[in-house]
C-alpha cells in the first residue's frame, strides 16, 4: 500500500510565501512522476506543477515564475515553494504520484492541504 502524506498548507496574506510538501511511502519499485495540482470551489481540479523521474518540470501559466517544484529522489518527497501568493491560489492542493509497483504502473492523491490567501 503507497501512501501520500502532505503538509504545509494554512492561511496567508497576498504576496506571502508558503512551502507544501508531499511524502510517498510504500512499495515503491520506481517513481515515474509526481506533482500538485489543486481544486477551488466550484471548479476543476487542474494541474499546478509536475515534476518527471528525469527532473524536467511543468507549470500552469498562472503560476509560472511564483511557484516552484522540486523534489528530493532518496525521500521520495516532493515540495511546491510558492511565492508571491495570490487571492486566486486559494484551493485545496493535492499531490499525485505516478509509481511503478507490482501490477505495473499505478497511481495515488494525498489527501489534500488548504491554502488559504487573504488579508
Amino acid at each position: 500500500q503507497v501512501q501520500l502524506v502532505e503538509s504545509g498548507g494554512g492561511l496567508v496574506q497576498p504576496g506571502g510565501s508558503l512551502r507544501l510538501s508531499c511524502a510517498a511511502s510504500g512499495s515503491i519499485f520506481s517513481i515515474y512522476g509526481m506533482g500538485w495540482y489543486r481544486q477551488a470551489p466550484g471548479k476543476q481540479r487542474e494541474l499546478v506543477a509536475s515534476i518527471a523521474s528525469g527532473g524536467s518540470t511543468r507549470y500552469a501559466e498562472s503560476v509560472k515564475g511564483r511557484f516552484t517544484i522540486s523534489r528530493e529522489n532518496a525521500k521520495n518527497t516532493v515540495y511546491l515553494q510558492m511565492n508571491s501568493l495570490k487571492p486566486e491560489d486559494t484551493a485545496v492542493y493535492y499531490c499525485n504520484l505516478v509509481y511503478i509497483a507490482i501490477g505495473g504502473q499505478h497511481e495515488n492523491w494525498g489527501q489534500g492541504t488548504q491554502v488559504t490567501v487573504s488579508s
